[in-house]
């Protein structure tokens, strides 16, 4: 892994939380971007080398409403840039993770990206993701 590449925050509106953390980071959104096969509108914010995704809902049935109604606003996960994404996921199901993903996919801000289930990392949703080739 090289380095955190953002921290996924669950909001229930990303026009109200668009501005509260434009003020709170000091930075504008320099993206939004819809990913339809995950039912999400994303929005990020650079600091420093990482980032900040803010991800709104945009159908009841989207792992983030799934989220939300459960747990409301707040972290939802943390993303680690790889080198390689499918030797990466090799490398974590022969550790005995389990993978939401077994073969990448497409993600916002140009990345390949694959998620590891909670159940086997304490807990915690991990995404790891790669930037797609030109």
């Amino acid at each position: 892994m090289k380095r955190i590449e953002h921290l996924g925050i669950a909001v229930n509106n990303l026009e109200v939380a668009i501005p509260m953390y434009e003020a709170l980071l000091n930075t504008t959104c320099y993206k939004r971007e819809v990913v339809a096969s995950e039912g999400v509108m994303t929005a990020f914010f650079q600091i420093g080398e990482s980032k900040i995704e803010l991800l709104e809902a945009t159908n009841e049935d989207s792992p983030i409403a799934k989220f939300l109604s459960k747990n409301g606003p707040g972290f939802h996960h943390v993303a680690f840039e790889v080198e390689n994404i499918a030797s990466e996921i090799a490398r974590l199901q022969a550790a005995g993770f389990q993978l939401i993903h077994e073969v990448a996919k497409d993600g916002a801000d140009n990345k390949q990206i694959a998620f590891l289930h909670p159940k086997s990392t304490g807990s915690l949703l991990v995404e790891i993701c790669q930037e797609k080739s030109a």
